[in-house]
């Protein structure tokens, strides 16, 4: 049995700890909130671009997308996988690694093994003991500053891929958060781009009476909004998973917290009885006393 003495430093402690718990938690709910309006801010980015593809593509190909068709013949696959650095997130990381785990063997041809890119060493860990080997692994951001230079590292990956080692097919796995569910896994189509998209592009009504003028060359500006269009998407995929990330880490937390509260309950229950006794046992000790100091008189 415990004494009251070890009762006290074992309340302390998970007392301390449900401060950190609760600091977490608080944290995860402050950057989920954030991270969901950055996804909001570049939905409206995202518009704007797709804007000037429209009133380009809508004067007919461009150079570029000439070339860009004769390619469409899938050589060789890349693929981005967003996790975590951290840990404390619920099944995050394992969600998403299973995932690739199982889309992996089905989108590319077994003739040349898919280049694989992971953001988060923890995915990566997980990627590689399934046995998918992992090229390189790029740090999570630790605010939405840092989303933008690593965006663009990305991007400068892909390129590197594109031009040295003939991939032209590019996919993004990402968690993103749903309704009822702690994570949704996404699968994103970034290269090359289809016929359809180009089409629903054009498609697409304008939205005024103003027609759309533009000085800049049509295969340069093209090239420029395309490029663009590819950051926006890595953007958002790395905003989608970190909001994801910390909604699975608040619902960790929340666990925790429940779990530290029971403990709490029981320790102080425990003390309680432990002190009941100790003063007890001196009533009884002082009685006896009394009656032995009675007895004598």
């Amino acid at each position: 049995m415990q004494t009251a003495e070890q009762l006290t430093r074992r309340i302390n402690s998970a007392t301390d700890l449900l401060d950190i718990v609760r600091t977490m938690k608080g944290l995860a709910a402050v950057s989920i909130n954030r991270y969901e309006r950055a996804v909001n801010s570049i939905d409206e980015y995202y518009r704007t671009v797709l804007l000037g593809l429209q009133a380009v593509l809508q004067a007919g190909p461009t150079g570029m997308r000439r070339r860009q068709e004769r390619r469409t013949e899938a050589r060789r696959l890349g693929i981005v996988v967003f996790g975590s650095d951290q840990g404390m997130c619920g099944g995050f990381n394992d969600r998403i690694g299973h995932f690739a785990i199982g889309r992996i063997p089905r989108l590319h041809d077994n003739r040349s093994p898919p280049r694989l890119l992971c953001v988060g060493a923890r995915v990566a860990a997980f990627l590689e003991a399934a046995g998918f080997p992992v090229e390189e692994v790029y740090a999570v951001p630790g605010s939405l500053d840092g989303i933008v230079p690593q965006s663009q590292n990305i991007l400068a990956a892909i390129d590197g891929w594109r031009e040295q080692d003939q991939v032209n097919t590019v996919k993004l796995f990402h968690n993103s958060k749903a309704k009822g569910v702690s994570a949704q896994q996404q699968e994103i189509h970034l290269l090359p781009l289809a016929d359809e998209w180009y089409g629903d592009i054009v498609a697409r009504p304008w939205a005024s009476r103003s027609l759309p003028v533009y000085t800049l060359g049509r295969n340069r500006l093209f090239s420029s909004l395309l490029r663009q269009y590819l950051f926006v998407s890595l953007y958002r995929a790395f905003a989608q998973s970190m909001a994801t990330e910390n909604a699975g880490r608040l619902s960790a937390m929340q666990a925790a917290e429940e779990n530290i509260d029971e403990r709490l309950e029981d320790l102080f229950a425990e003390y309680r009885r432990q002190r009941q006794s100790s003063i007890t046992s001196e009533l009884l000790d002082i009685v006896s006393g009394f009656e032995a100091m009675s007895v004598e008189k």
